[in-house]
């Protein structure tokens, strides 16, 4: 098997939420998180789904995402007044 799959997994209770995805797609799984964390019937918050986003994202890092980091790194508080 030459094709890589990530498997990332978050626990809450008796809730298991696990996700398989490989590089091509990192984008759609990041799409679920957020149907997750928007479904009221699921123990899935949009922290967790903030916190497992931010676990794909270093883990398969876009093109976006660099740019993003690199503006973010470059801002200080004054930046916020």
């Amino acid at each position: 098997m030459d094709k890589e799959i990530n498997v990332l997994a978050l626990v809450k209770g008796e809730e298991r939420f696990i996700f398989l995805f490989d590089d091509e797609n990192r984008d759609q799984t990041l799409r679920q998180l957020a149907r997750y964390a928007a479904d009221p019937e699921l123990d899935f918050t949009w922290y967790d789904a903030a916190m497992l986003s931010r676990k794909i994202r270093d883990a398969v890092p876009s093109d976006d995402d660099m740019v993003a980091s690199e503006e973010f790194d470059s801002l200080s508080i004054d930046d916020f007044y």
